[in-house]
């Protein structure tokens, strides 16, 4: 008989729906609805920073620090620090990642063990599962649920919230983490101050870890303000803070990401880098550096590109919102991120696999980010206002 290839670990985890969706739309001439990525270029100065670091130093074609191109950690502690409330050391504090996606899993594996359990609220970005389980994790599932928008008013994101008392029992001597995503992919939830409260008091009460994933943190909407759970008294100590300059600057191809924690956490996540990717590109990586330190110059001002962005793309949000209720469907109006859910119950055939690709558009089924009850999950179906 033949040997076993693949590791067990691995089983059940092999489909990954993003990569349906990217050949649908390459197969097909249709606008991407279903991705998160923006139709339109990173800002002029972000571009300009990245063809001063092909075409100057050249050596920015070899390798840089392991852990981050100095002058990207250096300008990440020095930017991160005020908003977080806290002195970063750029060698102890931060961790220069493969994108967004090379933290996370870098995470996973680096405090995950086997049997440990890892609460994740749904609906959530698709990775979390299988990297819990791909580290010998247990995922166990919490639900925002929805409560009804008042006559008159649009559904919000703001109206999915968590139970405290589920998510309380949720917590077990086996927990190691709890994964933490504001504003939320898909729903585009921003988590307030009281609702991080909650999960920051479970989280200190059992000695859990808090991965957050804040790629979104720039795209906020309205009056709706972003907050880091790692500013909350107690739990630097306990929180990984993920970050994307693929989001940040509108750049997602370039693939330059970090982890903000403390070196107590970080450095189990520095040997998982050291070993495996080992270095990001350091091109990205100054031209990325480059961008900071030019928004930290204009930060908070009306010139500062994480005040015109969110701008930006409300007014596609808003445009997509009008649209889709001027033709009888029903959006979850989201407070931030790049992404609205709809609710597509009352099409009856919502469930064929063509629905993606109908009418020269693409969009997600929402059983690309589970809810519970799961058979609920493909009532909803995922948007990009970006693409207007």
């Amino acid at each position: 008989m033949a040997k076993r290839l693949q590791a067990r670990r691995l089983d059940g985890i092999d489909h990954n729906p993003w990569v349906e969706f990217v050949k649908l739309a390459s197969e097909a001439d249709v606008v991407n609805l279903g991705q998160g990525f923006p139709d339109f270029p990173p800002p002029d100065f972000a571009l300009e920073a990245f063809q001063h670091a092909v075409s100057g130093d050249f050596m920015l074609n070899q390798y840089t620090k392991a852990f981050g191109y100095p002058p990207l950690t250096k300008i990440l502690a020095s930017f991160f620090g005020k908003l977080l409330g806290q002195e970063l050391d750029p060698l102890k504090n931060v961790l220069v990642t493969v994108g967004a996606y090379g933290a996370l899993f870098t995470a996973f594996q680096a405090l995950v063990d086997e049997g440990d359990e890892v609460i994740i609220i749904e609906p959530f970005f698709d990775c979390y599962e299988p990297m819990t389980l791909m580290a010998g994790g247990l995922p166990v599932f919490v639900s925002l649920k929805p409560s009804p928008a008042q006559d008159g008013e649009l559904d919000s994101s703001s109206n999915w919230q968590l139970d405290p008392m589920e998510l309380a029992s949720k917590f077990t001597p086996r927990t190691k983490a709890l994964v933490l995503n504001t504003p939320n992919n898909p729903l585009g939830k921003v988590f307030s101050k009281p609702e991080l409260e909650l999960v920051a008091s479970l989280c200190q009460q059992h000695d859990v870890v808090c991965i957050a994933d804040e790629v979104y943190q720039w795209l906020v909407y309205d009056q709706y303000q972003h907050i880091s759970i790692a500013s909350l008294p107690g739990m630097w100590e306990r929180t990984l803070t993920v970050g994307s300059a693929g989001k940040t600057f509108s750049a997602t191809g370039w693939k330059v990401g970090w982890v903000l924690g403390p070196d107590r956490l970080l450095r189990h996540l520095r040997t998982v880098h050291q070993n495996s990717v080992f270095h990001c590109p350091t091109q990205a990586q100054a031209a990325v550096a480059q961008s900071f330190e030019r928004e930290q110059l204009h930060f908070g001002q009306p010139s500062s590109y994480f005040v015109q962005l969110p701008q930006a793309v409300q007014r596609s949000r808003d445009h997509m919102v009008q649209s889709l209720r001027s033709v009888g469907l029903r959006p979850i109006v989201p407070q931030g991120s790049y992404f609205l859910i709809i609710d597509v119950s009352d099409f009856s055939e919502w469930d064929q696999p063509c629905w993606a690709k109908c009418g020269g558009l693409e969009a997600a089924r929402g059983s690309a980010w589970p809810l519970s009850p799961r058979e609920e999950d493909a009532r909803l179906a995922r948007s990009c206002g970006r693409a207007l």
